[in-house]
């Protein structure tokens, strides 16, 4: 008898904190710091995946604070700009039902750290590579 085939909703993480377009940089960057994550799903009003922010769309505000705008330069700079004015779109995602070997071919194929999971243009979950590393060592330890 072979073995269940992993699938992506086996393995994502269903609470996703997201954000708007027009949110600022600096609530992107809060969000990420607090949650200890690195990738940001952004949505719209009426809650399809729009575009991505990870954190390192936060290194071109490193960029500023080491050309001498200093810290509060560079969080001026955060307040101001909006997720829109650095996301990237548009988006890869993924189907829940999808396995999870064609969910890791998508990402090196696309060189992306996380896929949205998205059913009927919701986003139900996020699927990161430390999902599928922390996978891998489960299956590996058995």
């Amino acid at each position: 008898m072979r073995d269940k085939v992993a699938r992506v909703r086996d393995l994502m993480t269903k609470k996703v904190a997201t954000l708007n377009r027009n949110d600022s940089l600096d609530m992107a960057e809060g969000l990420m710091v607090m949650g200890r994550f690195r990738h940001l799903p952004i949505v719209d009003d009426e809650g399809a995946v729009v575009g991505m922010v990870s954190n390192r769309d936060f290194f071109r505000s490193a960029l500023a604070f080491s050309l001498g705008y200093g810290e509060r330069g560079r969080e001026s700079m955060l307040r101001v700009m909006k997720i829109k004015e650095v996301m990237k779109e548009p988006v890869v995602t993924v189907a829940p039902d999808a396995t999870l070997a064609e969910a890791a071919r998508v990402m090196m194929q696309n060189k992306i750290g996380s896929l949205p999971v998205v059913e009927e243009r919701a986003l139900v979950g996020i699927l990161t590579e430390t999902d599928l590393l922390r996978h891998m060592i489960s299956i590996s330890s058995k």
